[in-house]
């Protein structure tokens, strides 16, 4: 469910609410009360993974490497050594 940013044009209360893209937007104000509520861009960022947390540890060369650097036992590498 989306959330959305309003600002009452009365008295400046900012505000976020989770609705469903088929609601009507609010218009009451809970702080003043009146009809004064006006839906705000928002400017959400977007997401982006830095570093080498987990998805660089876990999973970033699993399609090239699956077994994770140990190609002496991994039996799905090339260089796996078979006794």
């Amino acid at each position: 469910m989306p959330t959305y940013e309003y600002e009452c044009n009365s008295c400046g209360h900012k505000l976020e609410a989770w609705q469903k893209m088929s609601e009507d937007p609010l218009t009451e104000c809970p702080q003043c009360h009146q009809a004064a509520l006006r839906k705000v861009l928002s400017a959400v960022g977007g997401f982006h993974l830095k570093g080498s947390g987990w998805y660089a540890t876990d999973f970033k060369d699993k399609k090239s490497n699956p077994c994770g650097g140990n190609t002496e036992t991994c039996p799905a590498c090339p260089a796996a050594t078979t006794s």
